[in-house]
Formats: C-alpha cells, structure tokens, sequence
C-alpha cells in the first residue's frame, strides 16, 4: 500500500465514518484488507484500492472501512465499570424507573461481548433491561447476533462459573441462553450520524471506540451520545478516556474512572 492510498483511506474513513488511523498503522491495515481483496475477487489489497478509486462502489467502500475499524473486545472489559454497573447504577436505576426496564445502548459493540456483559450484569442484578447493541461493522454484528464464542473467546473475561451458568455449549462453541438474547438488540449505526428519533437511554457504554476518532468529527460524536442520553442517565468511557476537550456536554463523576454525567451546561442547554 502506497502512502498516497493510505491517505485516501484516511479521508474515506472519516468523511463516512468519523475515523483516522494513524500513519504507524500503513502495514496493519494493508494486513487487515488483504482477505477483504480475496473476498471481493482482487489479487492484491492494492488492486482492490486501484479499483475503489476509479470507480467508487459504496458496499465496497464500506467493506474496507468495516475492516479498518478496531475489533478488539472481551467479556466484562474493564471489570470495575461492570462492577459499578451491576452493585450501584442498575439497582439504584432499576428503583427510580419505577419496575419499568432501565434502557442500555452499547454503542460500537464489536462482535458482542460487551453486549452479553450488560445482559449478565442486569441479569445477576435482577433489574429488567432493554439493551440495544450497535456497530458500523456487518460481519461484526452478525457473529454478535449469533452469541457464539470459541473456548478461547469465552474465557476471555468470565469465569467458569458465569460461563456455565449464562451460556450453552454447542461441539467447539459457547451460545448465550436465551434469556440473555431475549434482553438484546442488535442494530447497525454510524456514530457521526445525529440522532432522527427521540429515543433515549439511561446508561451508554461507548468505551474503547472513540481512540481513533477524528479529532474534527469527535465533538460531534459526543454530542450525539449526549443527545441520546437521559437527563438524569450515565455515560461510561473507557477508563483512560476522557470527553473531547472543548465538549460541554458530560462532567466526569468523582472516584469513577471513566464514568460521566451530563453538564449542568448540557442540562441547561435544553431546557
């Protein structure tokens, strides 16, 4: 891969996307599109690029941007946040919503496991909730939707314990029950795109998605989260992650790594 046609990569990911990959990562995304070319037909990644420009194709273009996005996830990544979620935020949410089910967007869902996290969290809590799981990625979603995960995929994050206790083993693959899947919903989303709709969540986990965000399109981006939140809801980022800098919309919660809340700037803004 030239440098030129990582360059225009890069400009086709955050016109469509709001992503940018750094330029140390030319080899990893030349390794990433190289089944991406196999599967469309291409000899090579730069055969595949060759064709793209000279003749824009949106499903393939979409197709290179999929596999250029970060996959990597686990069960209950960052347990602490889990941890705050399922002891103090469901029980505490579950009582102000009055039985009604609290409301949970996992937003860039990869392929599930924080999702199914989310379920066995509300599950062990017993507080009812609605989730819904979104990605820009379609294999991604399609292997979350499927709930199925390797030996290897499923010991990543859980214990024996949780693993047997929320998942069926099915020859080589774990599959979650269905009264995790009867919590999810698995739905595709672009995280540039502004809201269309008033619906809204109590709790938005959007952690490890935003790295590699655009810095012009990421104040967007959390201004769109802020939209979609509840006046009196919670955001969780990644632990090390913070808001972008000129965003007025979250202030972060003391003793909470990782863990927001709207502004009183947001909170007045629209009102």
């Amino acid at each position: 891969m030239s440098p030129d046609d990582f360059d225009r990569l890069q400009s086709l990911m955050a016109s469509r996307a709001g992503f940018r990959l750094t330029r140390d990562r030319m080899k990893l995304a030349e390794h990433r599109l190289g089944p991406v070319a196999r599967r469309e037909g291409f000899e090579t990644v730069d055969a595949m690029l060759g064709s793209l420009w000279a003749r824009p194709v949106a499903s393939l273009g979409w197709a290179v941007i999929e596999a250029l996005l970060n996959p990597e996830t686990w069960f209950r990544r960052d347990r602490v946040s889990f941890d705050t979620l399922g002891k103090e935020l469901l029980p505490a949410l579950g009582k102000a919503r009055g039985g009604q089910p609290v409301k949970i967007w996992s937003a860039g869902c990869s392929t599930g496991q924080e999702a199914w996290s989310l379920a066995i969290a509300a599950q062990e809590a017993g507080v009812a909730v609605e989730i819904v799981a979104t990605d820009l990625s379609q294999r991604a979603l399609e292997k979350a939707r499927s709930g199925a995960y390797t030996g290897f995929e499923i010991q990543r994050g859980l214990k024996a314990e949780t693993m047997l206790r929320h998942f069926d083993q099915a020859e080589d693959a774990w599959i979650a029950r269905a009264e995790l899947r009867a919590m999810v919903h698995f739905a595709r989303a672009n995280l540039v795109d502004a809201p269309t709709d008033a619906h809204q969540f109590d709790i938005i986990f959007c952690r490890h998605v935003l790295g590699d965000a655009d810095p012009a399109r990421r104040g967007e981006m959390f201004d769109n989260l802020e939209r979609r939140l509840i006046d009196d809801g919670c955001l969780f980022l990644g632990p090390d992650e913070q808001p972008e800098n000129d965003s007025i919309a979250f202030r972060p919660v003391a003793g909470r790594k990782g863990l927001f809340v709207k502004s009183p700037a947001a909170l007045r803004r629209v009102a």
